[in-house]
This record gives structure tokens, C-alpha cells and sequence, in this order.
């Protein structure tokens, strides 16, 4: 592959979370010999799980010293894009949007950004400075879900992009096969980084309730994050220690799928998660709040059940209705399945992706 680039990536990091999934996927559906992509790492201390994958499709993977300041990255990164010249380049994460129009301000590659999550949340967590500049800069930028893309176009404010487009994440359903279902004693799952947006102690209450109803299950989660001790200790106090188990980070998901009898998500704010995707995908029933994306992904009474994020008592019976009805469970994984083949495919992640860059001026050749 030549050592110029067509197509530049920057991304925060390379860890085991949900954008990097979607980068990795992308470049693998992507026909790289013709777009020539490379991938820079704004912050590699803070993972590398998807380096070694991305290298493996003969993409070259940048990254900077962990001793550079933001400010002396902002120039390295400029000038890399100087030397390479890039005919585009797309920022896979919110925090560095502004660092790919920086990087390319006067120069004739095309700066894209990204709203991975909530729009005016992502605001906040990159910062007083760097979320404004990051949610005006580059003007054109894309949402992997229709709840960020409505939030953006309803904000009245000077900080926020000209344009903005939709692509929803996609899946590589190959590796998400469906299973027959695991009758039997009811395996919940739930998969995430241990962080507060999640609102696993959400979960950890309803399984106490439903432990006082009498109510026989086991909940496995897999991920791992600041909040695990915090959690473990909540999980104690809930009398819910011979019920709940942290499994750490684990890259067998699909296995884990294939015991579980559904899976609960519980988080207050989302963009369009993955593994929601992905159990549908393995043909698992999903209890699931109503944040980001999940509306639209799960067909409330036919793929599983979405609930406020503020009705614990409706998050209860949901999952009380499952552990209850294996058989309804089992008709919901199989529906969820027949969606994920007819909406989740990768061919429609590329195909839109490349659609948004010709609209942006991107000339393909």
C-alpha cells in the first residue's frame, strides 16, 4: 500500500469501545488498496485494542509521543497531514474534531467531524473550550444516531455544526451468528464500560427487587471501568453477591450471547450502542432504556422492551417479564435476529459513509 493516504482517521484512541469497533469496521469493509486509509491516534496510552486489527488490514496506524501536550500534538498532527496529504480527513472522535480543522485549515484536504453520543453531552465531557470548538469545528459532521442529529439541528447556538448527517453504526453479523436458545435457569447479561452514563446501579436495584419477589436468575456482566469497586460494593449491600458477577473485559461476546437468555442495558446516555446491535444479532431478547438510538433499534413488544430511563418500576417488570416467559424471550431474539439482517449489515455503514464525503466535496476516483 503507498505511504500517501487518501483517506486520514484520527481517533482518540484504539481501546475496546464502541467507535473504535465501528473505525475497525469500517476500514475492513473498505476497499483499502483504492482509498489508501491510515489511522492516527490522538492518545494511545489509552488503549490499543483495535491497533493490532487495523494494522492486520495493512492500514498504517499513527500516533504520537505520550509526552506531547495537546498543543504540540495539534502541530505534529498538522504537519503529518502536510507531509501526507490526505484528500479528507474524518475525525472518529468528538474531542478531536477540532484538531482535524486545525490540521487541515488551508490546506486541501476536507475536514470531517463526529458526534458519537448526546450532542450536548459530549459538549460537556470534552470540555468548556474543547466542546465548543470541537461541536462548530469542522462544519460538517456525522451522527451515528438520529436522536444526536435531531438534538443538534432543535440547539439554538452559534456552537454547533453548519451540517450535519446520519449514519447509523453497523455489524459484522458473521461474527454475531445466531443460537438456539438456552432454556434453563435465566442467564441475564449486560456488557459496557463501568462509567456513571451507564447507570448499571440502575440495574443492580432492579435485580434487588426482583430477588425480593422471589424471582431465580444469574447476571453476568462483561467490561470494565472506574466504577467497579463502587459497583462491587453496591452489589454487596444489595445482598445480590451469589447473583451478580463482573467478568472484566472480554473479547468471547458472542459466547456470552449464546448463554444468555437477554440482555439489559441501562444507560442514560447513548449514541447507537453496539452491543444492542450485537444481541439482537445473536438473537437475544433486550431489555433496554430509552437512550440514544435504542427507540429505533428495538421494537418495543417484538425485539424486546424499551423503558424510560427514569421508570425503574416499568425496568422491573420488563425484565420480571422475561425471566417469567422464556418462550416470549426466545420469539423476541428471533425477531431481533431478522432485523439485524435486514438493518445492521456493513455494506450500508461504507456505502453511507462514502456517500456523506462525495456530498462534502470529496471527489472519488
Amino acid at each position: 500500500m503507498s505511504q500517501l493516504s487518501r483517506i486520514f482517521y484520527l481517533v482518540g484512541a484504539l481501546g475496546p469501545g464502541g467507535l473504535e469497533r465501528q473505525l475497525a469496521y469500517l476500514l475492513q469493509v473498505m476497499d483499502r488498496e483504492r482509498y489508501q486509509p491510515a489511522v492516527v491516534v490522538w492518545n494511545k496510552k489509552q488503549g490499543a485494542f483495535f491497533e493490532e486489527k487495523i494494522r492486520a488490514l495493512g492500514v498504517p496506524v499513527y500516533s504520537f509521543p505520550s509526552t506531547f501536550s495537546g498543543v504540540r500534538k495539534l502541530r505534529a498532527f498538522r504537519e503529518l497531514v502536510k507531509k501526507k496529504s490526505p484528500e479528507l480527513v474524518h475525525s472518529y472522535s468528538f474531542y478531536t474534531n477540532f484538531a482535524v480543522w486545525y490540521g487541515t485549515l488551508g490546506l486541501r484536504s476536507i475536514p470531517i467531524g463526529s458526534i458519537r453520543q448526546n450532542f450536548l453531552s459530549e459538549r460537556i465531557n470534552a470540555g468548556n473550550v474543547l466542546g465548543k470548538l470541537s461541536a462548530r469545528w469542522p462544519p460538517i459532521q456525522i451522527c451515528n444516531s438520529l436522536a444526536a442529529k435531531e438534538t443538534v439541528e432543535n440547539t439554538r447556538s452559534y456552537w454547533k455544526p453548519r451540517s450535519v448527517f446520519f449514519v447509523r453504526n453497523s455489524l459484522d453479523l458473521s461474527q454475531f451468528p445466531p443460537s438456539l436458545f438456552p432454556w434453563g435457569d435465566p442467564q441475564l447479561l449486560a456488557v459496557g464500560r463501568l462509567y456513571p452514563e451507564k447507570r448499571w446501579d440502575r440495574l443492580l436495584r432492579a435485580l434487588a427487587v426482583l430477588v425480593g419477589k422471589g424471582m431465580k436468575f444469574k447476571l453476568s456482566h462483561a467490561g470494565d471501568g472506574p466504577l467497579r469497586k463502587e459497583l462491587e460494593l453496591q452489589v454487596k449491600e444489595l445482598g445480590l453477591g451469589d447473583k451478580v458477577r463482573f467478568l472484566g473485559i472480554r473479547t468471547d461476546i458472542p459466547n456470552l450471547m449464546k448463554e444468555a437468555t437477554f440482555l439489559i442495558h441501562t444507560a442514560d446516555d447513548e449514541g447507537c450502542p453496539n452491543v444492542v446491535m450485537e444481541a439482537m444479532a445473536c438473537g437475544r431478547a433486550v431489555v433496554a432504556t430509552d437512550a440514544g438510538d435504542i427507540p429505533y433499534l428495538v421494537e418495543h413488544g417484538k425485539t424486546g422492551f424499551v423503558v424510560s430511563r427514569g421508570n425503574e418500576v416499568s425496568l422491573v417488570d420488563s425484565i420480571a417479564m422475561l425471566i417469567s416467559q422464556q418462550d416470549l424471550a426466545r420469539q423476541m431474539g428471533e425477531a431481533g435476529r431478522a432485523k439485524a439482517e435486514r438493518e445492521f449489515g456493513l455494506n450500508r455503514l461504507i456505502s453511507e459513509t462514502l456517500a456523506i464525503y462525495r456530498k462534502s466535496g470529496w471527489e472519488e476516483s
